[in-house]
């Protein structure tokens, strides 16, 4: 959540003290949820990372059919570039795919970059793209411009 706050402080909540032990809790709940997918890397073990999905019927506001929703995929700094986001990835996948699910939908933030490789690696393609406007300050001046012009 922090990283996410830090891409973009507007759009993405900002993280507080108690949003580990809430986000935990979360987690914890989805455990018993059997549409839901909760896999967990560790080394030593210390848990090094997670990867958390959900399965969802149709959503006619996104034209989206059935699919598991990848919600989170998450790795330890130390731990990056070792294949660990992979590994959660592949073993999600096949969870998925195991219980007839016939599609995998994700979003990831416009500035993470690494991720967005990752995903594209593994054969996830673009298919939305998520735009922000904030409606409490002057839009900006690319968009005065074309307004003016209209």
């Amino acid at each position: 959540m922090q990283e996410h706050h830090e891409f973009d402080a507007r759009r993405f909540l900002a993280p507080r003290s108690r949003t580990p032990d809430d986000y935990a809790s979360f987690l914890s709940s989805q455990l018993d949820d059997s549409d839901a997918v909760v896999l967990v890397a560790e080394h030593d073990g210390q848990v090094i990372g997670y990867a958390y999905a959900a399965m969802e019927g149709y959503d006619y506001m996104s034209l989206r059919g059935p699919a598991g929703l990848l919600h989170d995929v998450i790795v330890d700094p130390d731990h990056r570039g070792q294949g660990v986001g992979r590994l959660l990835v592949d073993a999600l996948l096949s969870d998925l795919q195991s219980r007839g699910v016939p599609r995998v939908v994700l979003s990831a933030a416009e500035r993470n970059e690494s991720a967005q490789r990752l995903f594209e690696r593994m054969g996830f393609r673009r298919t939305m793209v998520e735009m922000t406007r904030e409606l409490d300050g002057p839009a900006d001046d690319t968009v005065n411009d074309v307004a003016r012009k209209l």
